[in-house]
C-alpha cells in the first residue's frame, strides 16, 4: 500500500494508527453496522488504510450514530450516540489535530476532557475557591450536548482553525443523523452533537470557551469559576453579587442558544466556623462530591470546628451500595470468597482512586457494606452464629489482606 500518495488533506497514515490505538482503549459498543473490534482487527491494516485514504482525500463521510439510553441519577434517561468504529477513529484523528493547536487557548479553569487536566484538579480548585469566597452559583446547563447550535459551533471552529477541511469534517459530524432504537433515522435540526462521539467533548469545550469562559472572565473578572465540560461552579464574594452574576449568565447563555436548568441551579453559602450568616442552602455537588459544612478536629489541639469540606455525595454513596448489592454471588454459598472479590476489585480500585482523595471516612463507611455482606454470606455458608462469622472473616482478612482491594488499602 502506498502511504505517500499526494492528498488534499494533510493527514498521515501513522496519525490514523495512533488514533486507532487510543479509541480501542475506550468503549466496545458497536455502531449501526454492528462491526466489533475483533472483526475490524481481522484486516486491521487494510481497514486503517481505507479510513486514512478517505480522510486524506476529503472523501470521508460518516454514518449515522446509534442511539442508546442509560439511566441518570434522577431516574431519567441520558441519550448517547454511538458512532461506528471507523467514525470513532476518524474523529480521534481530527480531535488530536485540533487539540494540539487549540488546547492552549482554553481557560485555565476549564478542566474537562483536556490533556494534563483532571477531575481531581477541578475538585481541588473548587475547594480552594470556597475558602476564599463565601458564595457559590451551582449551575446546571439544560440538555447541553443536545442544544449546541451548529451555526455558532462552526463559527467557533472557524475562529480557531484556518484549515477548511477541519470545518468540513466537523460539519459532517454535527449533521450525522441518529438511528433511533426502532431503526428509524432522525435528522439533526441544526443543533446537537452526540454524547458518545469522540470529538464531542472537544467541541463542547470550544463552544463553552466562547459562550461562557471568555465572556465571564471579561465581564466579571472579580469572580472565580471552575468548569468541567458543562458542569460549572461560580464563586462570588456576596449573595447580591451571586444573584446579579447568575442573571447575567442566563442572558449570556441565551445568546449561545442555551439555558440553565432552573430546578438544579442554586446559590449556596459556604458556611463554616468563620462564616455564620443565615442562608437556606449551604450545600452543593460537583463531580460526585458534596461540598457542605462538616465537623472536623483541629490537628493542633484536637478541638472540634466546622469546616466547609468536600466528601463523596450521598447519591454516589447510594450508587456504590447498589453496585455492591447487585453482585450475583451473595446468595451462592457454594462459591469461593475469591469469586466474590473478583468482580468487586476492579470497581473498588476506581472508587478508592477517585473518592478516596477527600472521602476516606465516608467512603470507608460505604465500603463496610461489603464486609457486612460477607458476614451474612459466611453465616449461611457455614451455618454459624453472627459472632463466629465475624471472627471467621477477621481470620480470613488477616491471612489474605489483599483478597479485597479495600482491605489492601485499609478501608476496613
Amino acid at each position: 500500500m502506498n502511504m505517500h500518495i499526494c492528498k488534499t488533506v494533510p493527514i498521515e497514515y501513522n496519525q490514523v494508527v495512533n488514533a486507532y490505538r487510543k479509541v480501542k482503549k475506550g468503549g466496545k459498543a458497536a455502531g449501526i453496522d454492528n462491526e466489533s473490534w475483533a472483526e475490524f482487527d481481522k484486516n486491521v491494516e487494510g481497514n486503517l488504510y481505507v479510513v486514512w485514504n478517505r480522510l486524506a482525500s476529503g472523501s470521508y463521510h460518516p454514518q449515522a450514530v446509534r442511539e442508546v439510553e442509560i439511566p441518570k441519577k434522577d431516574g431519567k434517561m441520558r441519550k448517547l450516540g454511538i458512532p461506528i468504529l471507523r467514525d470513532r477513529i476518524a474523529q480521534q484523528v481530527v480531535k488530536d489535530y485540533m487539540e494540539k493547536r487549540i488546547d492552549g487557548l482554553f481557560h485555565e479553569n476549564s478542566y474537562g476532557y483536556r490533556p494534563l487536566k483532571s477531575a481531581h484538579q477541578a475538585i481541588e480548585q473548587v475547594r480552594q475557591n470556597c475558602y476564599k469566597q463565601d458564595w457559590v452559583i451551582d449551575m446546571d446547563i439544560s440538555k447541553f450536548f443536545d442544544e449546541i447550535d451548529h451555526e455558532l459551533m462552526i463559527k467557533a471552529v472557524e475562529h480557531v482553525m484556518e484549515e477548511k477541511w477541519v470545518k468540513t469534517y466537523v460539519e459532517r459530524w454535527l449533521q450525522m443523523p441518529v438511528q433511533k432504537q426502532d431503526g428509524t433515522l432522525q435528522q439533526k435540526a441544526g443543533k446537537g452533537t452526540p454524547q458518545g462521539g469522540v470529538i464531542s467533548p472537544l467541541l463542547a469545550n470550544l463552544y463553552l470557551h466562547f459562550t461562557f469562559d471568555v465572556w465571564l472572565s471579561r465581564h466579571n473578572p472579580q469572580v472565580n469559576f471552575v468548569r468541567y465540560a458543562d458542569d460549572v461552579v461560580v464563586h462570588c464574594t456576596s449573595k447580591v453579587e451571586a444573584e446579579k452574576v447568575l442573571e447575567a449568565i442566563k442572558g449570556r447563555l441565551a445568546e449561545g442558544k442555551l439555558q440553565i436548568k432552573e430546578e438544579k441551579t442554586r446559590i449556596a453559602y459556604c458556611r463554616d466556623y468563620r462564616r455564620k450568616a443565615r442562608h437556606e442552602v449551604v450545600k452543593f455537588e460537583f463531580l460526585g462530591f458534596s461540598y457542605q459544612p462538616r465537623a472536623r478536629k483541629s490537628q493542633r489541639d484536637g478541638k472540634s470546628f466546622t469546616a466547609f469540606a468536600a466528601e463523596i455525595s450521598q447519591s454516589n454513596q447510594k450508587r456504590i451500595r447498589e453496585v455492591i448489592r447487585e453482585v450475583k454471588l451473595w446468595r451462592n454459598t457454594e462459591a469461593e470468597m475469591s469469586s466474590i472479590a473478583k468482580p468487586l476489585n476492579a470497581k473498588l480500585r476506581g472508587w478508592i482512586a477517585y473518592y478516596g482523595k477527600y472521602s476516606i471516612r465516608s467512603l470507608r463507611n460505604t465500603l463496610m457494606m461489603i464486609d457486612r455482606k460477607l458476614i451474612k454470606w459466611l453465616r449461611r455458608k457455614h451455618k454459624i452464629s453472627y459472632r463466629k462469622s465475624v471472627e471467621k472473616l477477621n481470620l480470613i482478612r488477616q491471612a489474605n489482606p489483599e483478597l479485597f482491594y479495600h482491605w489492601k488499602m485499609g478501608y476496613c
